[in-house]
């Protein structure tokens, strides 16, 4: 107790930690000052986005902005003490200043960047006593014992050390490589000036380059010599190729089908199969089909490679559609077809008027004569497919109900006319009988 007083009283009485005390405060100052001055001319640091609410890039780098003052204070404070201080002080009170601010810049960086409570705790309970060892310079005797912690496996020596190294950062590297990819997949997607299936491929070779740059640095940290994989590598690359043929087919299928345009985020397709759906997402190994009903449909895709589809929607949004319906044989056709013509049109998601050609617009006609009445159909456009939202068909179908009751018009149902032959013979018959 005695020992640690004495210590106390010569620092508070030595000349060079009021010394130091001014460098730190000096430092903080004009810390503060040229992180203002920066803010000024940067207008990305200077105000937030509109949509503070979304998380953007833009985002991020304003609130990164608010780590200029530590940085910059740090960055004095080295400089100064370097230049102004005694080589053989210990310059404990700067030490702990760095340390202090090291330790908040670190914090705040990890609440800025990682959203995750658990992974941000995890981040702060390992990576604040490492930074505050590493600033102190404590860390190397800590590593030295951790080092020598170990056991041995055959030729293999594991240490604790190893073992912590490894699962520190190649956590942080798989984080930062899932950060890094979906910044720049949503970067590369805002470039309107690509087409958009030039964005998807560059988005995907971007997704399969982080993840094998992340696969090395983790394989340099374990301390695995990549030369020495060469040789696994080539065995393992032939098992793969018989392996996993169906992945790789997959992958490169999906490659193909960005690169040659016969689908797109949006397109409906149908399937073979019968099934249907909006094209919602474009993946490495599948292709997603949103249905009318709500449910996603995971199709490989090599299936659009290998076999056949239908793709409503590829060239332009305009489909032909067709609704059935009958009249009486004594209506009047030629007054009927114009009347249901006129109706049609004037449905808002059918294509009608001058600003279309004859052939899109919507056209009654005759398909057949039937037991009951005479068979009829409507032909019409529309920039949409008939299904889900929008059921034009259903209510083509209530329009023209509507119009044939308004203006007269019958619809047919079976009738059965039943004739008795000979009756004069069959009466004779049932009275002789009787």
């Amino acid at each position: 107790m005695n020992e640690l007083l004495a210590t106390l009283t010569e620092a508070l009485t030595d000349e060079e930690t009021y010394l130091q005390a001014a460098l730190i405060a000096v430092s903080v100052f004009a810390g503060q000052t040229g992180a203002g001055f920066i803010r000024r001319y940067l207008t990305i640091l200077k105000q937030p986005p509109a949509d503070a609410t979304q998380p953007t890039l833009r985002l991020t780098i304003y609130q990164l902005g608010r780590l200029l003052v530590p940085a910059l204070t740090i960055l004095i404070l080295k400089i100064s003490s370097e230049l102004l201080l005694n080589p053989e002080s210990k310059g404990w009170l700067i030490v702990v200043a760095i340390t202090i601010l090291v330790v908040y810049a670190y914090f705040r960086a990890i609440n800025i960047l990682v959203s995750n409570q658990l992974a941000a705790r995890a981040l702060l309970m390992v990576g604040i006593p490492l930074l505050a060892l590493q600033t102190v310079g404590a860390l190397p005797y800590l590593t030295s014992i951790l080092q020598s912690i170990g056991i041995e496996v055959g030729n293999i020596r594991i240490t604790l050390l190893g073992v912590l190294r490894v699962t520190i950062f190649g956590s942080l590297i798989f984080w930062l490589g899932r950060i890094s990819n979906a910044t720049g997949q949503q970067a590369i997607r805002k470039q309107e000036k690509l087409d958009f299936r030039t964005r998807e491929v560059a988005a995907k070779l971007f997704e399969i380059g982080v993840f094998v740059v992340a696969s090395l640095l983790l394989l340099q940290i374990m301390g695995i010599n990549l030369t020495a994989l060469a040789v696994f590598g080539g065995a393992l690359g032939v098992g793969l190729g018989f392996g996993l043929q169906s992945i790789a087919s997959n992958f490169i299928s999906g490659l193909i089908i960005l690169l040659d345009r016969s689908l797109s985020i949006g397109d409906f397709i149908e399937l073979e199969d019968g099934r249907s759906g909006y094209v919602t997402a474009l993946n490495m190994r599948s292709t997603t089909l949103e249905t009318f009903e709500g449910k996603d449909i995971m199709v490989p895709n090599e299936m659009f490679i290998t076999g056949t589809f239908v793709n409503w929607t590829h060239k332009n949004q305009k489909q032909r559609y067709r609704v059935d319906f009958s009249v009486a044989y004594n209506t009047d056709i030629r007054k009927l077809v114009e009347v249901i013509k006129e109706a049609v049109a004037a449905h808002p998601q059918v294509l009608s008027g001058e600003q279309y050609p004859i052939e899109e617009r919507p056209d009654c006609e005759i398909d057949s004569f039937g037991d009951s009445g005479v068979n009829m159909f409507v032909e019409f456009w529309i920039e949409a497919i008939d299904d889900g939202k929008n059921r034009v068909g259903g209510d083509l179908l209530l329009i023209i109900y509507e119009t044939m009751r308004d203006h007269g018009f019958t619809i047919p149902f079976p009738q059965r006319e039943v004739r008795i032959l000979n009756e004069g013979e069959a009466e004779i018959k049932s009275a002789g009988k009787k």
